[in-house]
């Protein structure tokens, strides 16, 4: 039974202008196999016309992002008024049809010369015909279609007509209800399914200009995989005249410069984490802080610092993942914010279980870091009399290194080439340091599980933040972090966030942690705690990272791909969504990131 039934009084009770004709339905037979499907979302035909990639991120992947744009068109549906007040709307109706196989919401049903009207109302501009008079979007019309059928269904009454109303015209569409656009919306709900037993996404749309305005072009990537198969083509709309006369284009969107929230660290054991309305309240001593969510998009907890449950409930229902690190700097937990996915992670589990995929790709991820690292000591080295005796022999190991990594037959063999490299790259830190640094400060090779020195304290504390960011964005973006390519399961570390993270150590935390020390920035007695066998870094020093970690994401670098200038913090995302490329048919993209 419909869930229209329980609305039909009050629908009735509304002034009518005439009677109510009767008469028999325009009738299309319904898809053959409704029964044996779950239903589908009207919204879902809508993004289905718009483009069968959206239709199936978010249909079948339930990947679902709420952009500025949408919650835009949420607060319409609320705010909207009717063009006229002949007669009042019924507002936010719920219809269903189990012979369609379809449910959803009618933002407005009214009477209209003895018949119902379904009414949508749209933020945007409608389309022209040729003569300049308002047309529904491909995509608002099987909507509209959509809802008028299913409100005829539940009513057992004739519903001849929809509208569209498009806000930034301030004009109406009207959309019939005949023979031909029952078959179109036939022939939707067909296609719908057939996507939704597909286990492969469709391809980006052919249509560029629809990327631009999608809430899920975040995660479909289309430009960039555009540039990949070069079929990228720039048709940009003409800009008003600049101050030198000429026409200014504007470039297309790739993928954002800056992320657009940041992360909360709390550091202090007395912290406080708890919710007022849809903010994050954090107390600290006598100390409040009103933060909303929106303006977060992690919460990391360094030590004893207090997290509500009404926090986390926030968290998770705005995407915002909580981690939790012991004092000394480990990963300990963290919420996953990324529900569902489960195409997503069977594409992973199917294309990683190829062992010349994962072989391939361990390779580029080792050269790439190897390279990083010798062209980072090439760039960085102070004394030239002391790297020619002292760096020079080890790097030219690194380039025999190199050489070797494309002919690796296994992940053992990588493995050894990458330890012979790590072992020359940490050997010629210590050219790269002032003279002037305090003894206590300087490298002496790599020593870990517990450090033992203050320098080998901060590279294992960057690397704990590192590794955390790379985990939150694998899940962000929906992939499985315990199944990697390269790194095996032997530690509590997920595989494919230290795999991620092997692009990533040079460049977000060795450059800028050295940088710091030949700033003078840190003190060997206050910013460390240090104990037999083993050396922490003290509160001071936690914060000190913390800030030195963060500040280096908001620092800007071309992504070789794209040829785009993004933030580093953007960059990990990105660089995790390239991966997912590789076994969803855009190969090729992944581990391209050097230091120039």
């Amino acid at each position: 039974m419909s869930t229209l039934d329980s609305s039909v009084d009050v629908l009735r009770e509304l002034p009518e202008e005439n009677e109510p004709v009767k008469a028999d339905h325009l009738d299309c037979p319904p898809p053959d196999d409704s029964q044996a499907e779950p239903p589908l979302r009207v919204m879902a035909l809508h993004a289905l016309l718009y483009c069968e990639r959206l239709f199936y991120l978010e249909e079948v992947e339930e990947i679902r992002v709420a952009d500025a744009a949408v919650y835009a068109g949420r607060r319409l549906h609320v705010e909207a008024v009717s063009p006229d007040d002949e007669t009042p709307e019924q507002r936010s109706l719920e219809v269903s049809s189990e012979r369609w196989g379809l449910f959803g919401k009618v933002d407005a049903v009214r009477r209209r010369d003895g018949a119902w009207v379904a009414i949508e109302h749209k933020r945007g501009r409608c389309r022209r015909d040729g003569d300049g008079h308002p047309q529904p979007w491909r995509s608002d019309r099987i909507q509209a279609v959509a809802y008028a059928v299913l409100l005829e269904e539940g009513l057992a009454e004739p519903v001849p007509q929809a509208r569209v109303r498009y806000h930034a015209d301030g004009v109406t569409a009207f959309v019939e209800i005949d023979e031909a656009a029952r078959r179109d919306l036939h022939a939707a709900v067909q296609r719908a399914r057939e996507l939704r037993r597909s286990t492969m996404r469709p391809p980006v749309a052919e249509n560029e200009n629809l990327c631009p305005r999608c809430s899920l072009a975040l995660v479909c990537l289309p430009e960039e995989e555009r540039l990949a198969h070069e079929e990228f083509a720039i048709h940009p709309e003409p800009l008003p005249e600049g101050e030198g006369g000429g026409v200014k284009h504007e470039p297309p969107r790739l993928f954002p410069a800056r992320r657009e929230q940041q992360t909360l660290h709390i550091v202090s054991p007395r912290a406080h984490l708890g919710r007022s309305g849809a903010a994050l309240l954090l107390t600290n001593e006598d100390e409040k802080q009103k933060i909303p969510v929106e303006q977060i998009d992690s919460v990391v907890v360094h030590g004893y610092g207090q997290v509500s449950t009404q926090a986390i409930h926030l968290c998770a229902q705005h995407g915002v993942a909580v981690q939790w690190f012991t004092m000394g700097g480990k990963f300990a937990a963290g919420t996953a914010s990324s529900p569902g996915r489960v195409q997503q992670r069977i594409r992973q589990y199917t294309g990683l279980a190829d062992p010349a995929m994962r072989l391939g790709l361990a390779r580029r991820l080792v050269e790439a870091k190897i390279e990083t690292q010798r062209r980072y000591v090439l760039r960085a080295s102070r004394d030239e009399v002391a790297y020619r005796a002292w760096c020079r022999p080890r790097l030219d190991q690194v380039r025999g290194v190199l050489a070797d990594v494309p002919k690796a037959e296994s992940a053992a063999t990588l493995l050894g080439l990458e330890g012979t490299a790590a072992r020359a790259y940490f050997d010629c830190l210590r050219v790269l340091i002032d003279s002037g640094l305090p003894e206590e400060l300087r490298p002496d090779g790599r020593n870990r599980r517990p450090p033992r020195d203050r320098f080998n304290c901060l590279l294992s504390f960057g690397y704990a933040l590192l590794q955390s960011l790379v985990h939150r964005a694998l899940l962000a973006v929906g992939l499985e972090p315990a199944l990697g390519f390269y790194h095996q399961p032997r530690t509590a570390a997920p595989p494919l966030v230290l795999d991620l993270m092997e692009l990533f150590r040079t460049l977000l935390w060795d450059i800028p942690l050295i940088g710091s020390l030949n700033r003078g920035q840190w003190d060997p007695a206050a910013d460390f705690s240090v104990t037999p066998g083993q050396v922490w870094l003290s509160d001071a020093g936690r914060r000190k990272a913390i800030e030195l970690f963060e500040q280096r994401l908001t620092e800007s670098y071309q992504h070789p791909h794209t040829g785009q200038s993004l933030s580093y913090a953007r960059i990990v995302e990105l660089e995790a969504r390239l991966l997912e490329k590789e076994w969803t048919g855009c190969p090729g993209l992944f581990a391209r990131l050097r230091l120039r």
